[in-house]
């Protein structure tokens, strides 16, 4: 007797059809019965879905996270997590390249169990309960956002550790379009995160660079040309990375800088800081990208790299 799909993997399977279908240009077709054609494959990561969610119930984010990270990459290499403070009010500031990279710095903190991440509210994250309450979503409306912000604030006070995105957006991956890129989505990033220094005077900021999580050969692929913009063809060629296993051989890595605290000029003199660590970062693992493309002739960058975001 067949065993019955959990209403779990049916509710993540319907939003990654509607996440397959507007990475691919086709969100009218959400509708009508063409959007089945992409069932099996939604179902499929439905299922991984399901099962880092439970582990993460089982077993907390990082271990859930990194039992993830074995099935979707060729695995991870962390640098100078023992700039991390153990203990204490804590905010990690992440660059955002997507795909594997909030799993690859969740699996990294394993020593913050108390770990909460803000993210955007998405029914994806929604739908994955255990996950769900170690995240704090960040709805669209200003109010809400500030709501969530003193909710992050709470945390800190109690000496937890947060983990947040100051470009709000998908960035460049350092590895795969070039630091040059990277660099630029910098400018990007918001100061907010400086609120927490004035909220929770004891917190310290670590930030933290995610580089080889997104597949070059996905980004060559002609299929991508289907897509006008380079925006969207990073978009499609994110969707076949996670449909298609051929492209997951990444080791991902994660370096993290030193602890930076507001000092007398606030903001300012914080988000500079942070600023001129994660240059440092970007270009040490530029350095570190040159020398294994040396290593292997066949890890070029490809030709998307240097195409502007559209």
């Amino acid at each position: 007797m067949p065993v019955p799909t959990p209403p779990l993997v049916e509710t993540l399977t319907e939003v990654n059809i509607d996440d397959l279908l507007d990475s691919v240009g086709l969100s009218r077709l959400r509708g009508t019965p063409l959007r089945h054609l992409f069932r099996p494959t939604a179902r499929r990561f439905a299922w991984t879905a399901h099962e880092f969610d439970t582990r993460v119930g089982k077993e907390g984010l990082a271990q859930g996270s990194a039992w993830l990270m074995s099935r979707m990459t060729a695995g991870l290499v962390t640098s100078d997590l023992e700039r991390v403070p153990a203990h204490g009010p804590l905010v990690v500031l992440a660059n955002h390249p997507g795909m594997t990279d909030a799993v690859a710095l969740f699996t990294s903190l394993a020593s913050r169990p108390d770990l909460r991440v803000m993210a955007s509210d998405r029914p994806f994250l929604r739908a994955l309960p255990n996950v769900a309450q170690q995240l704090i979503l960040l709805p669209e409306n200003g109010a809400g956002r500030m709501a969530a912000l003193r909710g992050a604030a709470r945390h800190l006070r109690e000496g937890g550790a947060l983990l947040t995105f100051p470009a709000g957006d998908i960035e460049p991956d350092p590895a795969t379009f070039g630091p040059q890129r990277a660099l630029a989505s910098l400018q990007n990033w918001s100061d907010s995160f400086a609120l927490f220094a004035r909220w929770v005077p004891a917190v310290r900021f670590v930030p933290a660079l995610v580089s080889n999580v997104i597949s070059p050969d996905t980004q060559r692929h002609p299929f991508t040309c289907l897509r006008r913009t380079a925006r969207d063809r990073e978009k499609l060629a994110a969707a076949m990375q996670v449909a298609l296993p051929r492209y997951r051989g990444l080791v991902a890595r994660v370096a993290f800088g030193h602890p930076a605290s507001a000092g007398p000029d606030g903001a300012r003199e914080l988000s500079a800081s942070i600023a001129v660590q994660m240059r440092h970062l970007i270009l040490a693992d530029a350095s570190c990208e040159a020398q294994a493309s040396a290593a292997h002739p066949r890890r070029a960058t490809p030709a998307a790299s240097t195409s502007p975001r559209g």
